[in-house]
């Protein structure tokens, strides 16, 4: 047993005693059936706070011969498997925490330190059958598998850092990469490799030394999807034992779609939310928003405005195989949105390609960030976005209009109206501030059509709902009309009480007050009248 070699269970033991766990073992079923395959290289690559540690820390704790796990793995999901018996604590583990090992290195590289610590913990478990000790670690692990035929599991956690806080130094990450390389690439004694960490690895300029990677990253986990974060039933179950509501814990940490799972939260969030017992920005305790300001600047080819169009509720079409898989190598919008999509400051569609803000934690994220200057525009309408919600409240239609012009006159540098989808992704950020009541759905499927955007009340808020309807060159009664002609209201399935019908038209050719309003109530649900 060793801090690098056959580690104890300590980590795992830790999160298992934890107040708040979900068990997640199901993935080492996963992993068990890559061992010794063309498929033991796995990179899974996800943001901050999203559990990739301890899931490190879980393969250890039972692959590892240096413990004894079976109690503490002891009524959960993977000792129910049939492989179970076959993998507990059978083989030799060897785990890296690459954030150490660059903390750590002072006069010598970093490299070179973590082939000296695990070498020294080599030398005593297998000093016997190594007759020639120099040499580097790849080389000693050679020895070691021709002399008895011992094979090992590796476990690298922050596999990336090097990218990520040596942007600079081309040749240290060279020197790093050709070290991984040499240590797992094409070795008899490899059984599995799991990587983590926030980037993924195919691309390195013309270092694609670690091409024999499976990767599963934020655009796509595929069979690793339920183990990103929490899935919604995970997250019904927390609510439901510390007396917190659903509802409103999506609207704070859900958003992250997958092909199969189309909901998935922020894990360290809903656990700090459970366990403090109120809502809050979270993310914020781990990181600034001085990192995501950084790219948010970066005004590649109208990038500005795709992250206004987001910020009212839209979704942009996002090309990620262009990224580079670093954080400076930056030749299109596309690259920056793609990287902001792995550090989980936006949320991706795989099926439509788009990206898109994923919940009210991370749009206070880019508030936060806007807030600091560079974009007095776009603040000054979130700002505004409080009272025109009470004047749609009190349906003082014609204060609405006048706070949808003020509104396009503050963001038309960045934010055009050139169509319905854009006119809706500028009434979104114009209703800005109703996300704190409200959860936004568009393009809600609604009677016969689709409604463009439904306020929907969050639980104890005591609001109505709205159904607005945008008309692009046309009046604002033809898009009450549409409302009550396509029965849009019964999109709200289960909802009982007041709806506001918002008619909203915006005309191009009336350059003074291009927009009207016109609100309409409505009575919707069970025991009401329709």
């Amino acid at each position: 047993m060793g801090i690098y070699l056959n580690p104890r269970n300590e980590g795992f033991a830790e999160a298992v005693r934890s107040r708040i766990y979900v068990d997640k073992t199901g993935l080492i079923a996963h992993t068990s059936a890559f061992l010794n395959t063309n498929e033991k290289f796995i990179c899974v690559s996800r943001p901050r706070r999203f559990g990739k540690s301890m899931a490190l820390h879980m393969l250890a704790a039972y692959y590892s011969r240096g413990c004894d796990s079976r109690e503490l793995f002891a009524g959960t999901k993977i000792e129910q498997d049939e492989t179970f018996d076959t993998h507990l604590n059978q083989y030799d583990v060897i785990f890296l925490n690459m954030q150490q090992f660059l903390t750590g290195a002072k006069k010598q590289g970093v490299t070179e330190y973590l082939e000296q610590e695990v070498l020294e913990e080599l030398f005593e478990a297998y000093g016997a059958c190594i007759r020639n000790p120099n040499g580097g670690l790849a080389d000693i692990l050679r020895r070691i598998y021709a002399a008895i035929g011992k094979k090992f599991i590796f476990l690298i956690d922050e596999w990336d850092c090097i990218m990520r806080e040596r942007q600079e130094s081309e040749l240290l990450q060279k020197q790093y990469l050709d070290f991984l390389r040499n240590l797992l690439k094409d070795q008899p004694y490899v059984m599995l490799a799991y990587m983590t960490g926030i980037l993924p690895v195919k691309k390195y300029g013309l270092h694609s030394a670690l091409n024999m990677f499976w990767e599963y990253s934020m655009t796509g986990q595929n069979i690793f999807e339920e183990y990103t974060g929490f899935t919604q039933q995970e997250v019904k179950n927390l609510c439901r034992k510390s007396g917190m509501d659903f509802a409103e814990t999506g609207s704070w940490y859900d958003g992250y779609r997958f092909r199969r799972l189309r909901h998935i939260y922020n894990p360290r969030s809903v656990v700090a939310a459970m366990t403090s017992g109120y809502f809050s920005n979270y993310w914020t305790s781990t990181e600034t928003y001085e990192a995501l300001k950084i790219y948010m600047d970066m005004d590649f080819q109208g990038l500005r405005t795709d992250i206004v169009q987001m910020l009212g509720g839209g979704c942009i079409r996002v090309n990620t195989r262009s990224f580079q898989n670093d954080m400076r190598t930056f030749r299109t919008k596309d690259d920056v949105l793609t990287l902001l999509i792995h550090l989980g400051y936006l949320g991706y569609d795989a099926e439509t390609e788009e990206a898109f803000i994923p919940n009210k934690e991370i749009a206070g994220e880019f508030e936060n960030a806007m807030s600091t200057g560079g974009w007095p525009e776009v603040m000054r309408v979130l700002q505004m976005s409080e009272k025109l919600l009470e004047d749609t409240l009190r349906c003082d239609e014609k204060s609405v209009a006048q706070g949808l012009d003020r509104a396009h006159m503050e963001a038309a540098s960045i934010l055009a109206y050139n169509d319905e989808n854009s006119l809706s992704c500028a009434i979104g950020l114009a209703y800005y501030s109703a996300k704190k009541d409200y959860k936004l759905i568009r393009e809600l499927p609604a009677g016969r059509g689709f409604a463009d955007i439904v306020f929907l009340p969050l639980p104890f808020r005591k609001k109505p709902a709205l159904i607005v309807e945008l008309k692009y060159n046309k009046s604002a009664d033809s898009a009450i009309w549409q409302i009550k002609n396509r029965h849009y209201a019964k999109a709200l399935e289960g909802y009982c009480g007041e709806i506001l019908l918002v008619g909203i038209s915006y005309d191009r050719n009336c350059a003074d007050k291009p927009h009207s309003c016109v609100i309409e109530k409505l009575m919707y649900g069970t025991g009401c009248q329709d």
